[in-house]
Formats: structure tokens, C-alpha cells, sequence
């Protein structure tokens, strides 16, 4: 089949699958948020941690809620690493040393999910299970609840609250995250994906050789893994392992899962300010953005400029067989679109513009559709910039949703957007400017100097600061330099901004609507789709061109 062919027909699979979940789950997620029946097990778990579900928080208490819960799922899975040696199903594992371990544990609850370390020969069963599957699940709902908080911002009107932490999170998890999780699993068992408690096992190869194959139970955190835009894999491979990802249709599947939730929220998000236009208006500023990467992106490796992949038909290098380029390069578009950093192709082995392309996914800030809740919340903080800057063009007083856009949610919008790219450009910058780094860095961590060096480098903080948690793979980061920054660039890079997003909800709600005049900009119209695509990706040109004209611009126009 040619391969744009099977680009096209793998790219319409896709959208018919979302298309056909995008109203029945978007209306579903709706009524868990504005349902005010709690079941009597939700009941049962607020009693037991103090809570009363029917009272709502201001946006300070419902930010301390999510500091308070993040900072202890830091401590447990950074404990939970330590003692791993005590623990049953260790299968003879150490404990993770401690700089490792503060890695992981900011990484996984931050749903970045940047591993510095090979899984299989790192973590016991139970530190999976108990760690990085449970954080996989409430780091989720966290980026959720925080994007329906801001929802009810531009929903409230004169009201000093914007919900209730504790309710959003137990409701995200429970009623929809585990559901949607136990389905997802059973499909992949049926795929081939493998579930069991069982212990390394030596085999003999054909040639002789001896070779060790691990098991574990993979399905139930690849589910999870894909469902909740985290991306940590079982194994070192990711979804490039067959014991992850075995054929072509669980690729398709686990693509699926990548998108489901993300492109579902829009709806989600319109049924719950009473417009459902305007939720449409998001959605397809979040597909033109998805679809515009993932052409370019497939026809960079179509292309695959250079005498091997010429001479080889294709640029297949770190690309499995069974996948091919189409099925790599619309797995890439959907994990780094999607904050969530899993990989089915290794993207240091990509085309020099090829692997430019998902460190730009990353960041235009992951809002096409972005992680779970966070690119909901993202995409927001984007269209209040783009009402803004209409305003100004118009002369009028910016509105969206009814909501006057002042000095003060422009002030956090602006903080928002520009935390990121910061936190990206000077961490990069650290790297080689600090003397001991720099030799650390050129030195240990990377592994092909030069150009591509500084790829590398530029691709690990954008990995991080936008909780994504890809790697080119050529990077060693498990040095005290990598570990120590990036954790706390992936730490600082998902409570900052959340802390600004509330802020903004808060501010939204306490505010009356304001009736729609003459001069108001629609909202809903493909005017201001175009606008708030433009301003992502102006606003990512700005920042970025001059540090990828380094790196990944000139080795691939060389």
C-alpha cells in the first residue's frame, strides 16, 4: 500500500474512533463533574480522610489541596523506591539510589514519566504497581481536575469558589480513569499484551545463546500508561516492545487511548459553560494543529534525506519493522501532542528535521490536543491570550465566554505561557554554561557531540518542563547534574503553572457575565480558530527559532 495512503486511511481510523467517543464520553465527563449524587464508596473514602464533599473551596484552598496531595506522592514513591529491596516481588532488585529515586518520583507525579533508568532491570513488581501505577492514576486526575476548575471559572458567576479537589479527584479516578482502564487492559491482553507475576526466565536461542526475558504485569500499566497521557513504559523500550505493543492494531489501539480523553474534553468543557459551539471551536483549533504536525512530520521521514535511508528505500533506523514509518510517525505526533512521552520508535535515530518535530509538538505546549486536563487547560490559557489581543486590534474590551479579560488574568495568562519556555531555554543553557556541567554533560550524558549534542540537551528540558517525558534516547541523564535539574524543572514546569491556572479560575469566577454586544468577538467561528492557532504558534516561533537554528535546523540543512 503506498505509504500516504496508508497515512490517510491510518489518520481517518483514528479520527472516526474519536469522533465516535467525542460526545458520549465528553457528555459523561460532564455529568461526573456536575452530578451532585457522591456513591455511597466515594462517601465512604471522604469520611475516612475528613473531607465534606458538598462543600466547595476557593481557588487558594483547592491549590493548597493539590501542592499537599502531589507532595506527598513525591515522599511515598520516593520511599517506596528506597526500601524496594524489602519489599515482596522485588525479584532480588536493590534499592533505587536516592538521586534516582527523587527523579522518578517527581517524574511520575507529575505525569511527566521521564525514566533515567532501564525499568525491567530497575523496578521490582510492587514499586510498579503500587508506585508508578497509582501515580499513573492520580496524576491523571489531578491535570483533569485542574482543567475542570478552570471550566467552572467561565461557568460561575459571582461565586469565591471553583469546587472541590477532593471530589474532582476521587470522581476523575474512579468513575472515569479505572473504568475506562479495566476495558482498555482487556483489549490488550487480547492483543497480545502480557500480564503475569512471573520471574525472569533464561532461554536458549537458536544460536546457541542465552537470552533473559522478563514478564510482569505490563497490560494493566500499559493501559493506564496510553489512557492517562503518562508514558512510562514497563521496559526500556517503551512501546516499541513487543511485550508492550505487539502488533499493528494495538499500536492503532494504544493511539486511541493516547487521544481518547483529550479530544473528548472540549465537549466536556462545552456542555459545562452551556455552549457547545464553543467546545467545537476548540476541538478544531486541536485537530488543525494535530493534523498540520503530523503531515509535516510523516513527509520529513517519507523523504528521509541522506545516501543510507536512499539507498535502504526508507529512514527506518529505530523504527520497528512491524510499524513502520506512518505507524512511528503517527505514534510520535500523538505521545508528544499529548504530554505523554511513551514511544514506539526511538526519536534520537529520527531524520534531523524529523526529530525536530516533536520537540516542536512539545513546545507549542502540548495543547493538540495535550495530556490529560492539561491540554484542555492550556489551550484556554491560549484563547484568553488570543480574545486579548483581538480586543486590542478591535479597540474593545476583551471577553470570552462572557468574562472581561483585565489586567489581572492577562498577567497570569502571560506568566503561563512564558514559565515554560524559560524553565526550557535556561536549563539548556545551564547545561553548557557551568563550567563542571558542561563537562559532565558533553562528557557522560551525551552521545553523539556536536549539533545533534545540543538536540539532545534542548530535547531532555523540553521533555521536562513540559511534562512530557520523551527522550531522544541518546542522552544519558542519570547523572547528578540531569537527575537534580530535570526533576525539578518537571516539578516546577506542572505546579507553577497549575498554581497560575487556578488563580485565573478563581479570578474568572468571582466575576459576573457581561452580556454580548456588537463589538464582542465570536468565539465560536473559524475567525478565531485561526486566531488562537496563529497565536500558539507565533508565540512558540518567537521563543524557540533562534535555539533550533542551533541545534536541529542546522544539522538538517547542512
Amino acid at each position: 500500500m503506498p505509504s500516504w495512503l496508508l497515512a490517510t486511511l491510518s489518520l481517518l481510523t483514528v479520527a472516526l474512533l474519536l469522533a465516535a467517543a467525542y460526545r458520549p464520553l465528553g457528555d459523561y465527563m460532564a455529568w461526573v463533574y456536575t452530578s451532585p449524587r457522591h456513591w455511597r464508596a466515594e462517601r465512604g473514602l471522604y469520611r475516612l480522610i475528613g473531607v465534606d464533599p458538598a462543600s466547595e473551596q476557593s481557588w487558594r484552598a483547592y491549590t493548597r489541596s493539590v501542592l499537599a496531595f502531589s507532595a506527598v506522592g513525591v515522599l511515598l514513591l520516593y520511599l517506596l523506591q528506597r526500601v524496594q529491596h524489602w519489599l515482596p516481588y522485588s525479584l532480588g532488585m536493590p534499592a533505587v539510589p536516592s538521586g534516582l529515586s527523587f527523579n522518578t518520583a517527581a517524574s511520575f507525579v507529575t505525569n511527566t514519566n521521564w525514566q533515567s533508568y532501564t525499568p525491567e532491570q530497575t523496578l521490582g513488581y510492587t514499586v510498579q504497581l503500587a508506585g508508578l501505577v497509582v501515580q499513573n492514576f492520580v496524576s491523571a486526575a489531578v491535570g483533569i481536575a485542574v482543567a475542570i476548575a478552570l471550566v467552572r471559572g467561565f461557568a460561575y458567576r459571582q461565586r469565591r469558589t471553583i469546587g472541590n479537589f477532593w471530589v474532582d479527584l476521587v470522581r476523575g479516578t474512579f468513575r472515569i480513569l479505572l473504568p475506562m482502564a479495566v476495558v482498555a487492559a482487556i483489549v490488550l491482553l487480547i492483543g497480545g499484551v502480557i500480564q503475569n507475576f512471573d520471574p525472569f526466565h533464561a532461554l536458549t536461542t537458536l544460536a546457541g545463546g542465552t537470552q533473559t526475558l522478563p514478564g510482569g504485569p505490563v497490560a494493566s500499566q500499559e493501559a493506564i500508561k496510553e489512557l492517562g497521557t503518562n508514558g512510562g513504559g514497563f521496559f526500556n523500550a517503551n512501546s516499541a516492545h513487543p511485550f508492550e505493543n505487539p502488533t499493528q492494531w494495538t499500536n492503532l489501539v494504544e493511539i486511541v487511548l493516547l487521544l481518547l480523553i483529550p479530544f473528548s474534553l472540549p465537549r466536556t468543557f462545552g456542555r459545562m459553560v452551556g455552549d457547545d459551539r464553543q467546545g467545537y471551536a476548540i476541538l478544531a483549533v486541536m485537530a488543525l494543529l494535530f493534523i498540520t504536525s503530523f503531515v509535516v512530520f510523516t513527509a520529513i521521514e517519507l523523504h528521509g534525506p541522506g545516501t543510507a535511508p536512499q539507498l535502504a528505500g526508507a529512514a527506518m533506523e529505530g523504527k520497528e519493522q512491524r510499524f513502520g514509518i506512518v505507524g512511528s510517525t503517527l505514534f510520535g505526533t500523538s505521545s508528544t501532542l499529548t504530554s505523554t512521552g511513551a514511544v514506539n520508535s526511538m526519536h534520537d535515530s529520527l531524520t534531523a528535521l524529523g526529530g525536530m518535530m516533536p520537540m516542536l509538538n512539545m513546545m507549542i505546549g502540548e495543547i493538540a490536543p495535550g495530556g490529560v486536563g492539561s491540554g484542555l487547560y492550556g489551550i484556554l490559557v491560549v484563547a484568553i491570550v488570543a480574545v486579548f489581543l483581538g480586543g486590542l486590534m478591535i479597540g474593545r474590551t476583551p471577553e470570552y465566554l462572557g468574562k472581561r479579560i483585565g489586567a489581572k488574568e492577562i498577567k497570569l495568562a502571560g506568566l503561563y505561557v512564558i514559565l515554560t519556555p524559560a524553565l526550557v531555554l535556561v536549563g539548556t543553557a545551564l547545561s553548557f554554561a557551568i563550567p563542571s556541567v558542561r563537562a559532565s554533560v558533553t562528557g557522560t550524558s551525551i552521545l553523539n557531540p556536536g549539533v545533534h549534542g545540543l538536540s539532545e540537551v534542548l530535547y531532555a528540558f523540553t521533555s521536562a518542563a513540559n511534562n512530557n517525558g520523551s527522550a531522544f534516547a541518546g542522552l544519558t541523564a542519570s547523572t547528578p547534574w540531569m537527575s537534580t535539574a530535570l526533576g525539578v524543572v518537571m516539578l516546577v514546569g506542572r505546579f507553577v503553572p497549575i498554581v497560575f491556572v487556578l488563580a485565573l479560575a478563581g479570578s474568572l469566577a468571582a466575576q459576573d457575565k457581561v452580556p454580548v454586544t456588537a463589538g464582542t468577538l465570536p468565539t465560536h467561528r473559524p475567525l478565531f480558530v485561526g486566531l488562537v492557532a496563529g497565536v500558539a504558534l507565533i508565540i512558540t516561533a518567537l521563543t524557540f527559532f533562534p535555539v533550533l537554528a542551533l541545534g536541529p535546523l542546522a544539522e538538517g540543512l547542512v
